[in-house]
């Protein structure tokens, strides 16, 4: 559709663009193809979810680096998909169960509760895919996966059963986290351990023997109901002779022993004793397989009390807390309290303290796993982008415990294992129909699912076919690139890593960048209970989505969080409609004349530095890229797009372009050409961030002149598209170094005469007059500013008459202005209200000097200076030193004025 009189309006196009492309098969990558492969998979969201800032972020980012490579013209893969996400779906469906029909999942039974999850997911499931698409995102739709799937699933057999048959999946009775209200074992990485003021709360245990006591301090009273020791330094002399003895639970009828552990009690802290319940702590649980104590569990899956309570089975976790604290005070054993700050683990998805507790559960054993992970990296087969986290990387793997993978839900991966009444357990890819030990018929399939990010770490691998040795695998494993947040290095990156390495012998991809987290801004982290979350579909249904993608990729530098403000983006949608503006204005100026080519050296100054300027950016672009610097190419891109192509050099063109003389035709026709490919290139080296403009633009663009990459063209395309056009070239024959000097000398003296105007508030309507001044230093240098062909040029610019002026002339009267090696002269009488302009100068310099004073007594309080990070204060010198100098200009200015009276 013609740009014409159109207005931009990115409702109007974006969803119709996005439509243009899947009908061209834009986004497919071929499985055979003699061009070089890339391919990067996309996280998979959780089909639960629905689009945040930190889905559009990373798809900004992903897309950005995809839509790039495929215009280099390589075989570009984007894989997307949808994580089954255990917890969180069977959270959702339950409460939808309990809500619409008043049943739980234990009403239904297993298999009809997991029918019902599936039509969840089939109902609501892609919501999330749909809202990736209005993002621009471009996946290959035609290999959309789901970590559920069959062949999927077939991986994750294959991967369980391998670690089993090697000995690195163990089934055993350990230490766990686990959520009472989700019922489920937890990782330690699903924990969030968040400081919370708590109260150490002591009391004393009689020696059995009646000769005296032990004082131990908690913050868990009630876990005393499984205590099955009191362990003290075997070198602290106020204890050692306890070693041996035993003391009397004051509560149950039973005894335990004092035991000595230098590993597990401290001297120092505390009362130099400690509680043991082996059962209900990871440093009690090493303890009791130290010292072979009793393992006693005292609190059940919903976090009551067992029957080894005694008189307070039954009772809640919290509410046992307090019964016992009641219950040992009435003994007369309470010994003090005070405030105590200290971590509480948390569940990462319900938020609700999580309780460790001895439980028989699936673990894999990593450190066999972690050592490959760790050595890839060293040896630069996987980079880390940016590279400060790679020491985190090996620090986490270094340290690595083994990791519990079973989860007590009935949503998920099953666990691949099956259990015969003769006691044999049979680990195998499919369900067996018999017992290998016995004969046996009558088994039964292990009850628990797998952990969610065993499947996820499969995810570059399974997702192209493995263990299969597809045509996909072959051509698009290891992947290219893995962009992700940092915040799941570890949760997803390093078990990929981990998986990938032992599965297949390849790292799973070659390069690893991070970005940061989307902040609102103030700085906090969004969410919807505070009040500060931002749907980035209500910002492109009022920005646009490429504003907003613009802005995403703008802030993202490597591994830094962004603080995102609204007015930014609409920021950048009037960038966007400058853009827009500069299309048609070219469509206009251009008419229906042919366009010849572009000289390889053009006469125009304008054209070229333009070209000059045009290579220049191309090239920093493109390095940014290669890179992941995305903030950096927008940068450049913003910069050349805006303040060069449509602030100046399309004004530039507008005498040639609209010039009727027959002698200026060379001149004009060149203009023609050059603005053409200037801008068609332009919105080549946009596309990749702000792809339906650019299509939209592109499209109206003279076909003369588009050029397409080698593989541009898939099976059924007729229609050409900007996604599949190349990416431009550096050619550094462009690069014009006399140009680039001409052209700033020019822009120097432009923007000194606006900034007179500006200063003496003279409308861009009133023609002024403005006299060059030519140091003697610059001799005949910049002469050249007033030939003819040129000053008309420049008095377009700046809507004056420019002449020359000799050093020895009486420029009282006159505002003056620095143009590099040139002095700018500007009448002033006639043309400005000396009494008006004298009083808006002076209220301007009593503002600017009250703000300086106390930006300067700030500055001046050493509390300040010393407290203050150092940032703030560099910020602080920075704005003293721009008002000092506002002030000077302003002083200045008010005596040109008082000249005139």
């Amino acid at each position: 559709m013609p740009i014409g009189n159109r207005s931009y309006d990115p409702q109007e196009f974006e969803s119709r663009i996005y439509q243009f492309w899947l009908d061209r098969r834009a986004f497919e990558a071929e499985d055979a193809s003699p061009r070089e492969s890339f391919s990067i998979v996309i996280p998979p969201p959780n089909i639960t979810g629905s689009l945040h800032m930190g889905h559009a972020l990373t798809a900004t980012i992903q897309d950005t680096i995809v839509r790039y490579q495929r215009m280099l013209g390589k075989n570009a893969l984007w894989l997307p998909g949808t994580d089954h996400a255990g917890i969180a779906t069977q959270m959702v469906v339950e409460r939808h169960l309990a809500k619409t029909e008043k049943l739980s999942r234990h009403d239904l039974g297993r298999e009809k509760f997991v029918e019902r999850v599936w039509e969840w997911r089939n109902q609501y499931g892609g919501r999330i895919t749909e809202q990736h698409k209005a993002l621009g995102a471009s996946v290959d739709w035609g290999r959309e996966r789901f970590t559920l799937d069959d062949g999927l699933s077939r991986a994750v057999r294959e991967a369980f059963v391998r670690l089993y048959e090697d000995g690195l999946i163990y089934r055993a009775e350990r230490m766990i986290q686990w959520c009472p209200r989700c019922r489920t074992a937890l990782s330690d990485l699903e924990v969030v351990h968040v400081e919370t003021k708590g109260e150490l709360w002591s009391f004393a245990y009689p020696l059995a023997d009646g000769s005296g006591e032990i004082v131990v301090a908690t913050t868990r009273p009630e876990t005393m109901l499984g205590d099955t020791a009191v362990a003290v330094h075997p070198e602290d002399e106020r204890h050692r002779a306890l070693i041996g003895r035993s003391v009397r639970h004051p509560i149950l009828d039973r005894t335990f022993a004092v035991v000595g552990d230098p590993i597990l009690v401290d001297p120092k802290f505390g009362t130099g004793a400690v509680k043991v319940t082996p059962a209900h702590d990871p440093s009690d649980f090493e303890c009791g397989r130290r010292n072979a104590l009793p393992f006693l569990r005292m609190l059940d899956e919903d976090g009551k009390v067992t029957a080894a309570g005694g008189p307070f089975a039954g009772l809640d976790r919290a509410k046992a807390r307090e019964a016992v604290k009641e219950k040992l005070t009435e003994l007369g054993l309470f010994r003090g309290s005070k405030e105590h700050v200290h971590a509480v683990g948390r569940c990462q998805r319900c938020e609700t303290v999580v309780e460790p507790m001895v439980s028989t559960q699936w673990f894999a054993n990593m450190k066999p796993l972690a050592e490959p992970a760790i050595a890839a990296v060293r040896e630069g087969k996987t980079v880390i982008l940016p590279e400060q986290w790679t020491k985190t990387y090996f620090h986490w793997l270094e340290g690595i415990q083994d990791w519990c993978i079973s989860r007590q839900l009935w949503w998920g991966h099953r666990i691949p294992a099956w259990y015969c009444p003769c006691g044999e357990t049979i680990v195998a890819r499919e369900a067996p129909a018999k017992c290998p030990k016995c004969g046996g018929a009558e088994l039964r399939q292990d009850e628990d699912v797998l952990d969610t990010w065993f499947s996820s770490g499969l995810w570059p691998c399974s997702t192209l076919g493995w263990p299969a040795p597809t045509p996909a695998f072959r051509t698009f494993y290891p992947t290219s690139v893995m962009e992700t947040g940092f915040d799941i290095l570890f949760f997803w990156v390093a078990r990929m890593m981990m998986m990938g390495l032992r599965m297949t012998g390849e790292v799973p991809f070659r390069t690893v960048v991070l970005h940061g987290m989307v902040l609102d801004a103030q700085g906090r982290k969004m969410s919807k209970t505070r009040g500060n979350a931002i749907d980035p579909l209500d910002v492109t249904a009022k920005f646009g989505t490429d504003a907003l993608r613009f802005t995403l990729a703008s802030y993202s530098a490597q591994g830094q969080s962004m603080k995102l403000d609204p007015k930014r983006i609409e920021g950048y949608r009037f960038f966007c409609n400058k853009i827009w503006n500069a299309v048609r204005f070219m469509e206009g100026a251009l008419g229906d004349g042919p366009l010849g080519p572009v000289p390889s050296r053009p006469a125009d100054l304008g054209n070229r530095w333009i070209l000059s300027r045009l290579d220049e950016t191309t090239a920093a672009v493109r390095a940014a890229l290669d890179g992941f610097r995305l903030d950096e190419a927008c940068a450049a891109l913003y910069a050349f797009t805006w303040r060069e192509l449509c602030d100046w050099y399309i004004e530039w063109t507008k005498p040639a372009l609209y010039a009727r003389d027959p002698a200026t035709a060379t001149v004009k026709e060149e203009t023609r050409s050059t603005l053409q490919h200037v801008v068609e290139t332009t919105l080549r080296l946009l596309h990749p961030v702000i792809p339906f403009l650019t299509e939209e633009l592109w499209q109206e663009m003279p076909r003369s002149t588009h050029s397409f990459a080698p593989g541009a063209s898939v099976p059924g395309a007729v229609i050409p598209t900007l996604a599949r056009a190349p990416y431009p070239a550096v050619d550094p024959a462009r690069r014009d170094t006399d140009a680039a000097a001409r052209f700033q000398a020019l822009q120097d003296l432009v923007t000194t005469v606006r900034s007179v105007r500006a200063e003496y508030n003279i409308g861009p309507s009133q023609r002024i007059t403005a006299r060059v001044v030519f140091a003697p230093e610059a001799g005949e240098e910049l002469r050249w500013l007033l030939a003819p062909e040129v000053v008309g040029r420049i008095g377009t610019l700046c809507s004056a008459d420019v002449t020359a002026a000799s050093p020895g002339d009486d420029l009282s009267g006159h505002a003056l202005g620095v143009a590099g090696k040139l002095t700018v002269a500007v009448p002033l009488a006639g043309i400005v209200d000396v009494a008006a302009e004298r009083v808006r100068h002076e209220k301007e310099l009593a503002k600017v000097r009250k703000e300086l004073e106390g930006l300067e007594k700030r500055l001046a309080n050493p509390e300040f200076t010393a407290k203050a990070p150092g940032e703030v204060v560099a910020e602080m010198r920075e704005r003293i030193a721009h008002s000092r100098d506002r002030c000077a200009q302003i002083e200045d200015a008010i005596q040109r004025l008082a000249q005139l009276v």
